[in-house]
């Protein structure tokens, strides 16, 4: 089992779910961010939203899937950013799940 975990202005919500779908990811769950960028930060969040001290309404997706489900989101999220020429791509990270409560 994977974890993918996606981020993407909410403006591109409609397009990070239906990559979900063309993935055969039919079960994921959303929630608002907000993403907030100083210029002091030095760890991994300093790569998380774009630069300046403005702040992004953003979206955080995550689903817990196949590994051949989550390579194939990944996959299609590239091909996505590739033909979209954005300042804000849309962002996906597969994470392994070692066990679960189930």
């Amino acid at each position: 089992m994977k974890l993918l975990i996606i981020t993407c202005l909410k403006e591109s919500f409609n397009a990070a779910s239906n990559l979900l779908k063309q993935s055969h990811i039919q079960a994921f769950s959303a929630t608002d961010v907000t993403g907030f960028k100083n210029n002091q930060a030095v760890d991994l969040a300093a790569a998380w939203f774009a630069a300046g001290d403005e702040k992004f309404d953003s979206m955080f997706i995550f689903s817990f899937t196949t590994q051949e489900n989550a390579a194939a989101g990944l996959i299609a999220i590239k091909q996505y950013n590739a033909e979209n020429d954005t300042d804000f791509p849309i962002r996906a990270f597969i994470v392994p799940v070692d066990a679960a409560s189930y």
